[in-house]
């Protein structure tokens, strides 16, 4: 386990709730923010901030070195090149940004093929399938075939189909399970590969050349940063080549009632003043998990993830989705029989001060799939969700169990 000195670096984990000290256990959707990286932020903000890439003063001068900094660090950490690192406000606008670029280049037609699956969360399901009805081309999915939606690799190779583009989530939201990229990449490479690395990036570090990754996807708020700040990493050969997705300032070279040429990579794609606070934070808490080192991290997430399963294993009609080996990593999803799972939230924050998440996870599709393969009385379309992260531990576990069996004592279930 990780050392327990990092709890401090936690403010918020020192709070109770009614008498119970917090166990957060929604990461998953956001992870909580260590002081350190607040504090740099802070100084920025006090002592560096200014518009960038715009002055030649000072202040100005400051601030673009720490952006482009983030960049590069950022590019180290994916094994890229600066310029294909691309700021965006997250995941959802990256993949928006992809699809709508796509379509504008004619590098996605009528009759094309994409590929994807119904493990997706909305953000890499409802671009393809929205615009698939506007632009004509055709939207293929994966059904996960074993335990409670998990994937196999033999799902894909079903598909006899030759998908001009496959965007994959490289870990589910839901049912927690890492997707082997390189065998997908091995079976698909022709393809345009497009990997949404939302749950991904936060647990593990991925080197997009030698997994040969046409565009990665991942949201920093996720992993400890700011929120409303996202990295793209697209290949070169491919952002040189698209049409970009916003226009506006920064992003043009020369401008006139003609037309418009655009800047040169990564700027092309980065229209109007960027979230210039959100960057720089960006580095400092990828500089956080750096220090850590990313290996530590996995290895913490997944000590939790097999402590967890084999702790619900001895809880009756209790059912945990997804699957039950060392794929399964850092998010557990799971129903009480007759127990709606918002009840189940509630109750575990009000009574255990331990805060999950509950519903369909915007994953709608995927909760189609848990309903049919459910031995459950009557599946209510939603999971309850623990995602765990570093500032977790065995005793945060502990106690989500024993909120679930008194929850179960006092339904009777």
């Amino acid at each position: 386990m990780l050392s327990k000195n990092i709890l401090s670096d936690f403010p918020a984990l020192s709070r109770t709730i009614k008498g119970n000290r917090i166990v957060y256990l929604d990461s998953a959707a956001s992870t909580l923010k260590p002081k350190p990286v607040i504090d740099k932020l802070s100084k920025f903000y006090l002592e560096n901030y200014a518009n960038v890439h715009r002055a030649v003063h000072t202040l100005a001068s400051e601030s673009t070195q720490m952006l482009e900094f983030s960049r590069k660090n950022f590019a180290n950490f994916l094994n890229s090149s600066e310029h294909e690192i691309i700021f965006t406000s997250g995941t959802t606008m990256s993949i928006n940004l992809i699809v709508e670029s796509l379509v504008r280049s004619k590098m996605l037609n009528e009759n094309d093929i994409v590929l994807t699956t119904l493990v997706e969360h909305h953000a890499n399901f409802v671009p393809w399938v929205r615009l698939s009805k506007l632009h004509g081309f055709r939207v293929e999915f994966v059904e996960p075939s074993l335990r409670f939606g998990t994937l196999a690799i033999d799902d894909f190779l079903k598909k006899d189909i030759n998908p001009k583009v496959v965007a994959i989530t490289g870990h589910s939201n839901v049912t927690g399970q890492l997707i082997d990229i390189e065998k997908i990449r091995n079976i698909f490479p022709n393809s345009i590969l497009i990997v949404d690395g939302a749950q991904l990036i936060p647990h593990q570090r991925i080197d997009v050349k030698s997994l040969d990754i046409d565009f990665l996807c991942f949201s920093v708020h996720k992993m400890l940063g700011p929120s409303g700040i996202g990295v793209l990493y697209g290949k070169s050969q491919y952002l040189e080549t698209l049409e970009p997705f916003l226009y506006g300032g920064e992003m043009i070279d020369k401008v006139s009632v003609e037309d418009v040429t655009f800047n040169v990579l990564p700027y092309k794609f980065e229209a109007g003043t960027p979230n210039i606070g959100g960057i720089v934070g960006a580095n400092y808490a990828l500089e956080y998990l750096n220090n850590i080192g990313y290996d530590e991290v996995k290895k913490h997430i997944l000590d939790l993830t097999k402590y967890a399963i084999e702790k619900f294993r001895n809880i009756e009609n209790v059912e945990v989705y997804g699957p039950l080996d060392e794929s399964h990593c850092g998010i557990l999803s799971f129903n009480i029989n007759g127990i709606h799972p918002h009840d189940v939230a509630h109750l575990l924050d009000e009574k255990f001060g331990v805060a999950i998440r509950s519903g369909h996870h915007c994953a709608q599709p995927l909760m189609n799939v848990l309903k049919s393969q459910s031995r459950l009385s009557q599946f209510p379309n939603s999971t309850c969700r623990a995602s765990f992260y570093i500032y977790n531990t065995y005793e945060d576990i502990n106690i989500l169990i024993e909120g679930i069996k008194r929850i179960k004592e006092w339904f009777d279930v």
